[in-house]
């Protein structure tokens, strides 16, 4: 498209904005009258209830004599605390992406021969079709690497002869294949944008049948292939601890929604990358990133604890960073006393720190994650706790891992598309009916008039004049 062309379409947007706006506003205070739930939670932050699942249990309080009472964050996978999931793969010195996966999808921890069957068959599966690299990951590369991996995601269904079959056998191959190849999708794309957008070098290399999937990633990543068992270890964590987090997150919710249509598995889970690639939801780290940055620049001692209490007030009264009021990582839907996944992860994130020799900057996201409840509950009315979320290191640890950011939610979805299988399967199992929840209309019934009668409009003649021409010839 031309600029010309651009420009009359931006303008033409611009222009009728505003008429959108004016026909689609609705008064906020209807939304209590018709006991209609913004975001489908309540003014105490209970979500509705929507379902049933047995994948996964989040737990932020306990109810005695008919009062809700805040507890520390509890996170289960099937039953199993997360907490002594972690513990145990790391006691055993192993990796914990395969066996927490096949927990997630199959409802059981897996005995050592059925560990092994399942990491083969994942590994089996870490193949793309031929060409497909060069034919669809390196042919208009992206800088938004959820939208290269969601593209990537839709384009595997042409290769499939059973897209449509919603067997169970047929969903579980699936959702595993896709499993397999997610980070490939992800680093390749990334590499290809990084070649053809950023003019640097591009390789490609393949993944090893014998390493984990987080040994893949930072092997596929790196040009020299090269990385620690420290390194690989807080990868392996941040994928388990971000695998699954309930029904009701947002790209969750999407994958039950849009499985209940009847719809085939790459749809869905091009669904699921959708709204997971939101800042509200996996995109939530990049923010706390560059937050941090801002800090660093607008606090001459970043080790001064007044210094950076002030800043944070200012990111609260909207003063400082993106002016939104957010101090971001901190707080969660469901969690107020802690977020365990924060919990577990910030004693592997200071043992990467020592190790890349960032102890100063562990320091200060660790004063911040002190600072901030207390700056929040000065500043602001809140319903509960605020407390750190697993979002709030992550972005840290992955920018010590040298990943770059456009590759920060992509990591997300290579391990919550475990979550999703997961739910995938469940809806398809237990529910054979489409979610259709109600919407309340206020729309007011209007007498039709025909074209003549409207009032008239003044048109600008020169700017359709211009708009017809710079159609002309133009590849629309």
């Amino acid at each position: 498209m031309s600029d010309l062309f651009n420009k009359m379409m931006a303008d033409y947007a611009s222009k009728y904005t505003k008429v959108c706006v004016r026909n689609n506003q609705i008064d906020g205070k209807l939304f209590e009258e018709y006991g209609v739930k913004r975001g489908l939670r309540d003014k105490n932050g209970k979500g509705v209830l929507s379902g049933i699942t047995n994948i996964s249990l989040i737990k932020a309080s306990d109810t005695k004599d008919g009062r809700i009472i805040p507890c520390e964050g509890q996170l289960y996978y099937r039953g199993y605390n997360i907490f002594d999931l972690t513990k145990g793969f790391h006691e055993d010195k192993r990796f914990g992406f395969e066996e927490t996966a096949y927990l997630l999808l199959f409802g059981e921890l897996p005995l050592k021969e059925q560990l092994q069957e399942f990491s083969e068959i994942l590994a089996k599966n870490r193949r793309l079709p031929t060409n497909f690299v060069r034919d669809v990951i390196m042919k208009a590369p992206s800088s938004d690497i959820m939208n290269s991996l969601t593209k990537s995601v839709l384009t595997l269904s042409s290769y499939d002869d059973n897209v449509t079959d919603n067997t169970l056998e047929n969903v579980l191959a699936q959702c595993i294949m896709l499993i397999s190849v997610f980070p490939m999708l992800a680093v390749y794309g990334y590499h290809a944008y990084n070649h053809y957008e950023c003019d640097e070098s591009f390789y490609i290399h393949r993944p090893k049948d014998d390493l984990s999937p987080a040994e893949n990633i930072l092997r596929m990543l790196r040009p020299d292939k090269k990385y620690t068992e420290v390194e690989a270890r807080v990868l392996d964590l941040a994928l388990v601890l971000h695998m699954e987090h309930g029904g009701g997150n947002n790209s969750t919710f999407t994958t039950r929604v849009v499985t209940s249509a009847g719809s085939d598995t790459y749809s869905v889970i091009a669904a699921a990358l959708s709204s997971l690639k939101g800042p509200k939801h996996g995109g939530a780290n990049i923010k706390v990133v560059e937050m941090i940055k801002d800090l660093k620049e607008n606090v001459a001692d970043y080790t001064d604890e007044d210094a950076v209490r002030d800043y944070l007030r200012k990111l609260v009264r909207k003063e400082a960073f993106d002016r939104r009021g957010l101090i971001y990582g901190m707080g969660h839907a469901v969690y107020s006393i802690s977020d365990p996944r924060a919990v577990i992860f910030k004693r592997f994130v200071e043992l990467l720190a020592i190790e890349k020799h960032e102890k100063k900057e562990f320091e200060l996201y660790s004063m911040i994650e002190r600072l901030a409840p207390e700056v929040i509950g000065e500043e602001c009315a809140i319903y509960k706790g605020v407390s750190a979320n697993v979002d709030f290191y992550s972005g840290f640890v992955y920018t010590m891992l040298g990943i770059p950011t456009e590759l920060f939610t992509p990591i997300f979805a290579m391990a919550r598309i475990v979550g999703w299988s997961a739910h995938r399967m469940e809806e398809l199992i237990n529910v054979d009916k489409i979610i259709r929840p109600a919407y309340q209309s206020i729309m007011k019934q209007k007498v039709y008039e025909s074209l003549k009668d409207r009032s008239t409009l003044k048109i600008d003649t020169q700017y359709q004049r211009e708009l017809q021409l710079a159609m002309k010839g133009e590849d629309c």
